[in-house]
């Protein structure tokens, strides 16, 4: 079996959720907006697809890169092609980011998992058949009965727990251009109010996204031992691995965890574990460049007797959650109470991770890497 294609389209669909101005992802009025589909095509047919922002598709990466090395090549040696594809990485003048090395890879599983007849997530080795989600929400906001205030992540935090039956919440907190933030004194104030509306026994976890100063971090850490979450991510700079070495070594009750968005893939997180700068290591297949780099980060922490939280919803992480052993929770997110999570967008037949009534997302048995793509709303609605 032989690549004979690879091919993206960008489609239109409609959303409720827009950007502001430095990136943050909020609820908003209805509007019209794209995405795309990478298609990786076997000569016996068989096709895997992922879909992606169309950013990451553009025809020149595609052309320059990505089918030089998948084309003409087996599928099935997925190994063999990431090296192809990393390699390419420091010729590429940027362009070829983590994130286009995952979706090629994640088409690939696709494609391999359909052609076996096996879900990904089995042959990845099926460690669990499901795995608790915890509901990450949308960062704070400025909306009326959104996430403007304490109270309102208190309340949405209690329905989350009591109604929709998620066993744990992550926090994501106010950001720029909200005014005042960030602020660990505002980010306090939210977690507190969390806290007292789930109870004492519900895990809770924050992630600020703030590069804070080590002693702005170390207070927040210190008051969210007393409200006892269970981890913090995110909370400095990730490039000082010093800094998160300093700030492990100095609190003894609340988990830190990453790295999360530092580039390096594995070899980062292994230095990251290795030296101490973590207790819980991070990973995420768009933020190590796939199913395999991120596989790798979860033995790297096996080794170190380290848990490794997997970062970001989808059916690559899914995947991922699945296959290894240590791991506790699928972020399943971002929510907020102006969202509906659970409805589908137009271009998949069905979300990735349907979630049941206690808080558990189940793996499911069809071939491939479980995202229904939805090809004739897809085909019919190209930009």
């Amino acid at each position: 079996m032989k690549i004979v294609e690879v091919t993206s389209k960008v489609f239109t669909y409609k959303t409720n959720k827009m950007s502001d101005t430095d990136g943050h992802t909020h609820p908003g009025p209805e509007r019209q907006a794209k995405m795309g589909l990478l298609t990786v095509t076997a000569d016996d047919g068989t096709q895997g697809h992922i879909t992606t922002s169309q950013h990451f598709l553009r025809e020149d990466i595609l052309a320059d890169f990505i089918r030089p090395v998948l084309v003409g090549q087996d599928p099935l040696r997925i190994e063999k092609l990431w090296y192809g594809l990393y390699k390419w990485q420091r010729g590429s003048s940027g362009r070829l980011t983590d994130r286009v090395v995952c979706a090629a890879e994640l088409a690939l599983w696709d494609l391999v998992g359909k052609k076996l007849g096996q879900p990904v997530w089995k042959l990845l080795g099926g460690y669990r058949d499901k795995i608790l989600a915890y509901g990450s929400t949308m960062c704070g906001d400025d909306i009326e009965d959104g996430l403007a205030t304490p109270e309102d992540y208190g309340r949405f935090a209690e329905w989350l727990v009591k109604s929709r039956g998620y066993k744990a919440v992550k926090l994501h907190t106010w950001m720029p251009p909200i005014p005042g933030a960030p602020n660990v004194k505002m980010d306090y104030a939210a977690c507190a109010a969390v806290r007292e509306a789930v109870g004492p026994d519900i895990p809770l976890m924050l992630d600020p996204n703030h590069w804070y100063s080590r002693q702005d971090a170390l207070w927040l850490c210190n008051k969210l031992q007393e409200l006892n979450f269970l981890w913090i991510e995110e909370m400095m700079e990730e490039a000082s691995l010093s800094s998160y070495q300093w700030l492990t070594a100095n609190v003894h009750r609340l988990n830190i965890l990453g790295p999360e968005s530092m580039e390096g893939k594995h070899w980062t997180r292994a230095e990251w574990a290795s030296k101490g700068a973590c207790d819980m290591l991070r990973t995420g297949v768009w933020d190590v460049g796939g199913i395999g780099p991120a596989m790798k980060c979860a033995r790297i922490a096996e080794g170190f007797h380290m848990l490794t939280e997997v970062h970001g919803t989808g059916a690559g992480n899914m995947a991922v959650c699945a296959a290894i052993q240590n791991t506790t929770y699928y972020e399943r997110g971002l929510l907020h109470p102006h969202v509906d999570y659970d409805v589908p967008p137009a271009y998949l037949n069905r979300i990735d991770d349907e979630m049941d009534k206690d808080g558990y997302v189940r793996f499911r048995d069809e071939p491939g890497i479980g995202h229904d793509v939805n090809l004739d709303y897809i085909n019919a609605n190209l930009a």
